[in-house]
């Protein structure tokens, strides 16, 4: 993936509110509810939501800018402590170092018996420390319980969870495989699939484990089956009434906005949020009354002349 920052088109430097302004606008440019007819949309739009995923996220994002992270999320390369296990790549061995002491008071026994329970009395030879110091061992590595499972992550769109979709995924190995995400996914699942993991002569080879985060959407919020969505309206439709068009995860419905609307009211569409046992969850719209840009002089004249004829004080139960 890109460098997230030149996904969104912002510079290293940007605060918290203009890389979520960027998203915002983008994610709307390149929604695919709004692109039907561009088969690139959908990408673009998964691109932007996994860029936003690392920097949007002010924890990621340090991981990201120190290199902790890729542009993934994935851990980057650090190195093998100790030496421990080099997967392959640059000699495509992997090397197993057992070490003992061979001083007085080691004994042979304690660490025999570690032995044997790893690998198997048939397969543990071990000769006790004598002057020459050290211990050697010979086993079998067929008889190994090797872990060779990968696992890796992947984001969708709350659409994609809902009604599936077909992604490519780049494993560690630097394999690629598409890979069909079943509808209903939530976020924490494992998707498994079957002998997709590393492979070692003599053993079956391993499985691929998937975990899937959601993305975060930029106008739904996900709560428990429902969605929530904050709508924006005029401060003549929260005064008149109205009908208003509301996005949903299918197509816009219409909202009946009643006179006198304040602003924060919550109106509930029945079935309009995501799949659960025996139905649909709901959708939670919020109104939320925006005024002009700008300085509007009639407006203010007018809400001068109204407030000195009809003064209210909606704060009074706070005092």
């Amino acid at each position: 993936m890109r460098d997230p920052y030149e996904v969104l088109g912002v510079p290293r430097s940007a605060n918290a509110a203009a890389i979520k302004s960027a998203f915002r606008k983008l994610a709307k440019k390149y929604h695919p509810d709004a692109n039907k007819d561009d088969p690139k949309a959908a990408a673009r739009f998964a691109e932007l939501n996994s860029a936003n995923e690392i920097i949007g996220d002010a924890d990621k994002r340090k991981q990201f800018d120190s290199g902790e992270i890729d542009a993934e999320g994935k851990p980057r390369f650090q190195g093998f402590p100790g030496g421990g296990r080099a997967r392959p790549g640059g000699g495509g061995f992997e090397t197993h170092t057992f070490r003992t002491g061979g001083g007085p008071g080691a004994g042979g026994g304690g660490f025999e018996d570690i032995l044997n329970s790893m690998f198997g009395a048939a397969n543990a030879r071990a000769g006790r420390p004598g002057a020459g110091g050290g211990a050697r061992f010979e086993f079998d590595p067929g008889t190994m319980a090797l872990d060779l499972d990968l696992s890796v992550s992947m984001t969708v769109s709350l659409e994609e969870s809902v009604k599936g979709a077909e992604k490519r995924v780049r494993l560690p190995t630097g394999k690629e495989l598409n890979v069909r995400i079943p509808p209903g996914v939530v976020a924490g699942q494992q998707i498994r699939l079957k002998g997709q993991g590393e492979t070692a002569q003599g053993h079956p080879p391993g499985d691929l484990l998937i975990t899937i985060s959601i993305a975060p959407h930029p106008f739904f919020k996900v709560d428990g089956s429902d969605l929530r969505l904050d709508l924006p309206i005029t401060l003549y439709e929260a005064v008149l009434g109205g009908k208003v068009r509301v996005p949903t995860l299918g197509s816009a419905v219409e909202l009946s906005i009643p006179k006198n609307t304040s602003s924060g009211r919550t109106f509930r569409l029945k079935g309009k949020g995501l799949p659960k046992a025996g139905g649909n969850g709901d959708l939670l719209v919020t109104t939320r009354i925006m005024l002009p840009d700008g300085n509007d002089s009639e407006l203010e004249t007018l809400m001068q002349k109204w407030r000195d004829a009809h003064p209210y004080n909606p704060r009074s139960d706070l005092s």
